[in-house]
């Protein structure tokens, strides 16, 4: 019995520690990524080729809301998907990782169009994950036709649909927006034209609903906002939603984007991270994720599978000659420029809270006027009742 009971014990502490050993080689991989930019059922193919490895993924909703997060060390991440100006930033402030591309091997799928870019010119830190461009929505239930008939950034200060605007969050895209209506470069160091480019934000202020971004797919799906800036890919995601939903690329020009995955340098499990990023560069994984969330892929063999709706899309695959004519991307500004747009941002949006805080005012001092009118009232009417009661008295 004793004879038993020791190989009892004996097992059940070699099955714990075996259970320990397990747990202590099971890898968290932590993936931060845009929002509505994912297909999920590729994270769980990707765990389930890979039980020893679970991902921890979680968005933010602009470059800047992703780096302020990164650099507070708030935070630990491996694999990052930042726009193509923040990768250069990355670079250039030594945050990310120089990739081994022998554990990338699918990186041979990934299109020669979408190498060899500005923001990292010899490929060693980045791997094109999504692209896409900045188009205009509107709903056609509630905006006229003639509008819209130039394609024009205009429809975004058009005092008709005041209350009905929607605006980006985020400095970059709505910088770019107001720079490209006054007929400057997107990636403009003149600071005279961001003084102008915010002068005309200010002015379209008032019309504006709210500034927003992942939000941006209950107001326009619900009818609550009819106009909006936003990415191509989601354009078009909302726009299966809501028939009513029509989208164009402004006549300005727009932004061409390209999103990245990248490993950080403090990353403690590379490997991990680049088996992560060969596995989304599957061609057929790419297209699962391509269908999925709608922007255009850079995958060369992806391409030759889409679905015949994306692919014929030419906002989501415009040609390369329009590419060429009528987009830019985004360069990383010179210092001094990112600090007077980031002061001309925080300028405006004080003025939104400051304003905000007055109409809250405003309304708490007419909610007590009224309350104290109404009470006046009860008061005297309870009054009035006792002295009728003590007269009859």
């Amino acid at each position: 019995m004793k004879k038993a009971l020791s190989f009892i014990i004996t097992a059940v502490m070699i099955l714990s520690l075996s259970v320990c050993a397990f747990a202590e080689e099971k890898v968290t991989l932590n993936v931060y990524n845009w929002g509505e930019y994912i297909d999920q059922e590729v994270i769980e193919l990707f765990e389930a080729e890979y039980p020893d490895i679970t991902v921890n993924y979680t968005t933010y909703d602009s470059n800047e809301s992703m780096y302020s997060k990164m650099i507070s060390g708030a935070a630990s991440y491996d694999v990052v998907i930042p726009s193509d100006y923040m990768v250069s930033k990355l670079i250039n402030e030594d945050l990310i990782y120089e990739l081994d591309f022998d554990n990338i091997p699918n990186y041979r799928y990934i299109g020669e169009a979408y190498k060899n870019q500005a923001h990292d010119p010899e490929n060693k830190y980045s791997v094109p994950y999504l692209w896409g461009t900045v188009v205009v929505m509107y709903n056609s239930a509630y905006v006229d036709e003639a509008d819209v008939e130039n394609q024009s950034l205009d429809l975004l200060w058009n005092e008709k649909y005041a209350g009905k605007i929607l605006m980006f969050d985020n400095p970059r895209d709505a910088f770019c927006l107001a720079l490209l209506k006054l007929g400057y470069s997107m990636n403009s160091e003149t600071h005279s034209e961001w003084d102008e480019a915010a002068v005309l934000l200010s002015e379209q202020k008032p019309l504006v609903q709210a500034y927003v971004m992942d939000a941006i797919f209950d107001k326009m799906e619900s009818e609550e906002a009819w106009i909006a800036p936003y990415y191509a890919g989601d354009a078009y995601y909302i726009a299966d939603g809501n028939p009513n939903i029509k989208y164009y690329i402004p006549s300005e020009g727009t932004n061409m984007f390209m999103d990245s995955m990248c490993i950080l340098n403090t990353s403690e499990h590379k490997t991990e991270a680049e088996l992560f990023i060969n596995f989304m560069c599957d061609p057929e994984i790419s297209r699962m994720n391509a269908e999925a969330v709608g922007y255009s892929t850079p995958n060369t063999e992806t391409l030759k599978m889409l679905d015949e709706e994306l692919i014929g899309n030419d906002i989501l695959y415009p040609s390369t000659e329009f590419l060429i004519e009528n987009t830019d991307v985004f360069k990383n500004l010179s210092q001094s420029t990112q600090i007077l747009q980031s002061n001309l941002w925080t300028s405006l949006k004080i003025e939104e809270s400051a304003e905000s805080s007055a109409l809250d005012w405003i309304d708490i001092f007419c909610i007590g006027i009224v309350a104290i009118g109404i009470t006046s009232a009860v008061y005297f009417g309870i009054r009035s009742k006792k002295r009728k009661k003590l007269w009859k008295s």
